[in-house]
């Protein structure tokens, strides 16, 4: 039953994500912008952690 419930999610998601591209490309392209800028800015965030542990968590 559970699998079920994941494939209808996925499937209205896979939807509703063509809808937006369809309907309004520009805006779509935006969400992906800010979708990779949010992964960019995650992926400095944990760089620079693991900068600051290597260097014996000195402020």
């Amino acid at each position: 039953m559970a699998v079920n419930a994941k494939k209808i999610a996925v499937y209205a998601l896979v939807v509703f994500a063509l809808y937006v591209i369809i309907t309004d490309p520009a805006k779509a392209a935006d969400y992906v912008q800010i979708g990779f800028e949010g992964i960019s800015d995650a992926a400095k965030a944990i760089g620079d952690f693991m900068t600051w542990i290597v260097d014996g968590a000195k402020n």
